[in-house]
Formats: structure tokens, sequence, C-alpha cells
């Protein structure tokens, strides 16, 4: 058996945790808004259209935002195309995605599904196609109280009340080249810096993310977050940051190893910000939105024949990622390096929510159901809110064939306001189970304990709407006596010690 020792202190912290992490992300893509969330005249459909079933999955994630509409969408889309009458609503080709968007949910809709979901819009202006101008307008729209062309237009379009957006995106992966107006880095600094300019001046109570490289991978990046910030630092408040993984030669371990980059990709970034406020002598931080995060590569070849034998369709099944279960063991891990890294990282969205490379899958007149990774998500939403301890963990390490010194086990530990204690740890060990000693010297003794674990002996293994509790967490036994856990073989773990 493996042996790892964890060091708690509840004097030792990182940092508050931002709620905002565990956002998600909607864009108007395949079938995410679509048959997603969006079906009228289905048996569960309310009388705007939302499937009732996917709202109650969407709830149990406790999603406390959700950037919205895009994505690539965005840099083409004109935002007035999504007000007033439906049927006035016109019908565009999106080139991002080549399909044909109706427009039939919009703005008003999504602040409507998002008030259902006790979420908070995350709202991303077109700065690819257009530029300061239409931001700005968008703000005024959304926020304003009244009294002017467009905020009385909303009025008009059956909003009284302002929908009170406080989190913009200037766009978004404005360095590649697979963006519609895309831009180098000064470019993109100087318009996103008038943008954020506009809209604080419309409404200043917003805060703005600026983009930062679309990848870790990308020939600019770097470069591009320093010459960007230099342009609109005092203007912006986030810079993003999108990463995604993949297994396509199924090598389990270093696929398990990723976040080692992760990792690195969060502290590169957050130095850049810290390079440019020192150059410029300032006081301010701008922190971190790791609004795109997940695994992403079961569906691209699906996707490449689909758009030969459907282009322009609406509402096509496109990204449409099938998880297994070693995929909710990554997105474990993601979760835990964004919880090391709370001081910096203060918005994070799964991308995305619903039949797009998501935790949440439907079928069009039929059901919905969680995939694998939902699992993790959820009970990081549901008990990791409060304050990031910094662990000190000893554990045996392992090398990958692009990683090393990877850690056996990985965890992070939040310590919630009433003072107890949850612990979310992975085994990356694919055959030996882990002993885990706690170590919580500070803390006294707890009342309760409670240890659940997500494991399965098929690594491939898959959640269907046949089948969908295949792969779902399960409580087991536990006795902290000798102050030891047992993590299985390749486990994600949720330890809660209460007071």
């Amino acid at each position: 058996m493996r042996k790892a020792k964890l060091i708690l202190d509840k004097d030792y912290v990182i940092s508050p945790i931002d709620k905002r992490i565990y956002g998600s992300f909607v864009e108007h893509l395949g079938r995410c808004v679509y048959t997603g969330l969006y079906e009228p005249g289905h048996p569960t459909a309310d009388e705007s259209g939302f499937r009732g079933d996917v709202l109650k999955l969407v709830k149990g994630l406790n999603v406390p935002i959700v950037r919205y509409p895009g994505g690539n969408f965005v840099s083409g889309f004109k935002w007035e195309d999504s007000i007033g009458p439906k049927a006035d609503r016109p019908r565009r080709m999106d080139l991002a995605w080549k399909t044909t968007e109706t427009n039939e949910v919009g703005l008003h809709e999504f602040c409507e599904w998002a008030k259902k979901a006790d979420s908070q819009v995350m709202y991303a202006v077109n700065l690819g196609t257009r530029g300061p101008a239409e931001a700005r307008d968008v703000v005024e729209y959304a926020n304003h109280k009244g009294g002017t062309y467009l905020s009385d237009l909303r009025i008009q379009n059956g909003a009284k009340e302002p929908f009170g957006i406080k989190l913009f995106c200037l766009g978004n992966e404005m360095d590649g080249p697979w963006q519609m107006g895309s831009k180098t880095a000064y470019e993109y600094g100087r318009i996103a810096n008038e943008a954020a300019k506009m809209m604080k001046w419309t409404d200043d109570s917003i805060e703005v993310v600026a983009c930062g490289s679309s990848a870790s991978t990308m020939p600019t990046f770097g470069e591009w977050e320093y010459t960007m910030l230099k342009e609109c630092y005092s203007n912006v408040d986030y810079v993003s940051l999108h990463r995604y993984y993949g297994n396509p030669h199924n090598d389990t371990q270093d696929f398990l190893a990723s976040t080692m980059d992760l990792d690195q990709f969060i502290r590169t970034v957050a130095s850049i910000c810290d390079a440019v406020k020192g150059q410029k002598h300032s006081k301010k931080q701008v922190n971190l939105s790791l609004d795109e995060w997940n695994v992403w590569y079961h569906s691209s070849e699906q996707d490449k024949e689909l758009h030969k034998r459907a282009p322009w369709g609406s509402a096509l099944p496109l990204l449409e990622d099938v998880y297994n279960f070693e995929d909710a063991l990554l997105v474990g891990l993601m979760l835990i390096t964004i919880l090391k890294n709370a001081d910096r990282v203060k918005v994070a969205c799964l991308a995305q929510l619903v039949n797009v490379i998501a935790p949440i899958m439907t079928r069009a007149g039929g059901g919905a159901w969680a995939q694998t990774i939902y699992w993790p998500l959820k009970q990081a939403s549901q008990w990791g809110r409060g304050v990031s301890l910094l662990p000190q963990l000893k554990t045996e390490r392992m090398d990958t064939k692009h990683y090393s010194d990877v850690p056996l086990t990985d965890a992070a530990a939040v310590m919630a306001e009433d003072g107890s204690v949850t612990i979310f740890a992975v085994n990356r060990d694919l055959s030996e189970p882990a002993e885990l000693e706690l170590d919580l010297r500070s803390f006294g003794s707890f009342a309760s304990a409670a240890h659940s674990v997500l494991h399965h002996d098929d690594m491939k293994a898959v959640n269907t709407e046949a089948d969908p509790d295949q792969v779902r967490p399960v409580d087991v036994a536990i006795d902290l006596k000798d102050g030891k856990v047992i993590l299985p073989a390749a486990s994600w773990n949720v330890i809660r010690l209460g007071k």
C-alpha cells in the first residue's frame, strides 16, 4: 500500500475561496442551448420552454455564475439580434461553428433561465468583429435603470428591472487565428482598454476579464499577456486562461499528470500580471479567470464528419464528448489545482454545461443524465466553500511520458465558516491503494467524519441515459481513531470532518 501524509493547520491558509470558481459556460454551440437548456414541448419544459429535468441537474451543481453566449460564437455575434419579439429576430450564419443561429434564446431568456438556476450571468462581448461602442451599449441595455434609449428599449422588451450583470468578458481567444477578428496583442490590448473604460463609465460596479492566451501552447504565450496588459492593466480586473486536456493515446498515467501543466500555466500567468503591475508601479492586483477548462478530445473525429454531412444546420450534435471514469479523475485533479491556487484564480468555468463537452447530457424529447465529470464538480461546489488551506503533502512520486516528479496522491483542503474541514484527494496510482495519514494538529477533535469515494474498476466506464449511475460516488466507512484514511487505487475522495 502506498503511503502519504497530509498536514493541515487552520492558521496556514492560501486564500478565501471565491465561489465563482465553481462556474460553468453556455455557448450557442451544438445542442447546449437548443434541446439542452431549452426545448419547448419537452415533457418537463416550463412555460418559457426551459427543460425542468436539466434545470434540476444544474441546480444540483450549485453553479454561481455562467459565462454566456460564447466562446468563438461571440466574435461574430450581434447582441441586438437576441432581443425583441422572437418572430422578428434574424437567423444568422455562425461562422465559428458553421451552423445557423435562430436567436430564439437571447439575452432576456438567458437572464430568466439564470435566475431560475440561482446563478449569475458572466456576459461576453464581441471584440472580434465589433468594438467598444457595441460593448458599452450592451452594458447600458442590461444594467441602466431607465431614461435612456437602450435602457428604455429593455423595458419595452419586457424587463422593467435591470439585469444587473456584474462580470463581462472582453471578447474571446482573440490571439487565435481561428477567431473572427483576431488581433495582435497590442491591437487587442488597445481595444480592450477602450471597451473596459467605456463599459465602466456606463456602470462603475462591473468587473471585466481580458483575454489571455488561448492556451499555454500558443507560440505567443507569455508575450501576449505582457504586451496586452501593458495597454489595459489599469482598466481590467482579470486575465482569462483556457485549458483542455485529452488522452488520445490511451496513456492514463500521463493523462492524470496533466494538472502539472495546469498549475504551471496558472502560476506563469499570475507572474506576468505581477510583472506588469511592477512595471507600472501599480497597487492594483489583476487576478485570473480560468473561464474555460475541461477534458476535450473524444468528439474530434465525429465532428469533422458531421460538418461535412450537415453544414449550416441548427443545433447539431457537436462536441458531444462522452466522458468516462478517468476523465472524472482528471476533472477532480483540476479542481484540486484550482483550489490550491485560490489566491489568484477567482473565476473558473467548466466548459460547457449541457451536451457540449458537458457534465450534463440530454436526449431531445427524452431524458437528462449526469456524466462522470458531474460528480467531482458537484461535490467541490457543495463542500469547497470557505478558506483554502495550505496543504503540506508528503507522498511518493512518479514520472510519466511528459511530466516528472508527479505526486501519486494529490489533495486540497477547505475550512468552512463553522470550522469543519473538507479534504479533496485523488490517488493517481492505478493499481495500489494509498494510506493517507491526516495530521490536523491545530483543529482539536471533530464530532463527525464522512468519506465519499468515486471509483470504478473500468477506467473507460461511462454513464448513459439507460444506466446513469454506472459511475457515481458512494459513501464508505471511516474511522479516524488512528488518523488514517484509505484511498482506493484510481479514486476521487471527499473526506468531511465536522465540528
